[in-house]
Order: structure tokens, then C-alpha cells, then sequence
């Protein structure tokens, strides 16, 4: 199999699994993502913009629909007077928790006919791959979020 192919592939085999544990939680998966990146803290509407890659008016629609789901709210930025930020809520906090556990179970699951030290290695060399392309920390590692 080719690289891009591979690569491809994989994606399509990871976002699969990440919709479908987002569905169980009542998400699409823009929410999942929005959710997981709002777990280590509130981000103004400018960052999460860039990090999830959105255009300014969908990035609004997919805070409204989270907000009229009671699962993020918008609240004053300290720096900035003309600024919001966006923070979970209650309810958010704790549907991303269960949703971030979940979905990296499932993701976690996929390279199981590997061995350990072929994980390890497989770990690295996406991390390099990350690393290297400034890949925005849309899904942090397990106890860097909470």
C-alpha cells in the first residue's frame, strides 16, 4: 500500500469510529471535537476558529447548536471587552469526559493485532508526522485534558 494511501485510509478508518462514538452521545462529531477542545480550558472564537479549521460563521453555528444543547456557553474574555469565550458547561464537562474516554478506547482498539513494541513504534512515527506539520491540538492526550 502506498503512503498517501495509508494515510488516507487511516483517516477515513479513524473518523469512522470517531463519528460513531460521537452518535452515541448524541454528537455530531464537529461537537465532539469542539467538546474535547474545550476540556483543558475556554478558548475565544479567533482560536478555536484555527484549530478546528473552520470559517468564522460555522464555527458559530456549531457553538449555537452546542450552546442551545446546554453543553458550552459563551462568557466574557478578561482580556478583550469586545471578545467572548467559550467554556463548557456543567453538563458539557461532563458529557466531553465520557465522550473523550470512549472514543479513544475505540481508538485505541484499532491496532490490536499489533504488537507492543510495533504500537510503540507506529505512536512515534505519527507523532513525528504531528509534530512536524503543526497539527492544532484538537484531542490531547488522556490526562492532559482532564
Amino acid at each position: 500500500m502506498a503512503m498517501a494511501t495509508a494515510l488516507v485510509r487511516s483517516t477515513f478508518l479513524v473518523n469512522a469510529v470517531y463519528a460513531e462514538s460521537a452518535r452515541e452521545y448524541g454528537l455530531t462529531p464537529q461537537q465532539g471535537q469542539l467538546l474535547c477542545v474545550l476540556m483543558a480550558q475556554p478558548h475565544g472564537m479567533g482560536e478555536l476558529g484555527a484549530m478546528l479549521r473552520l470559517a468564522k460563521s460555522s464555527l458559530t453555528g456549531l457553538v449555537d447548536r452546542t450552546e442551545r444543547n446546554g453543553l458550552v456557553r459563551r462568557e466574557p474574555d478578561p482580556g478583550d471587552q469586545r471578545a467572548v469565550r467559550v467554556a463548557l458547561t456543567p453538563e458539557g464537562a461532563r458529557l466531553a469526559e465520557e465522550f473523550y474516554v470512549g472514543a479513544c478506547r475505540r481508538i485505541e482498539e484499532l491496532p490490536a493485532g499489533l504488537s507492543d513494541e510495533e504500537r510503540g513504534t507506529l505512536v512515534a512515527l505519527l507523532g513525528r508526522v504531528v509534530r512536524d506539520n503543526a497539527v492544532p491540538e484538537l484531542f490531547g492526550e488522556p490526562d492532559d485534558a482532564r
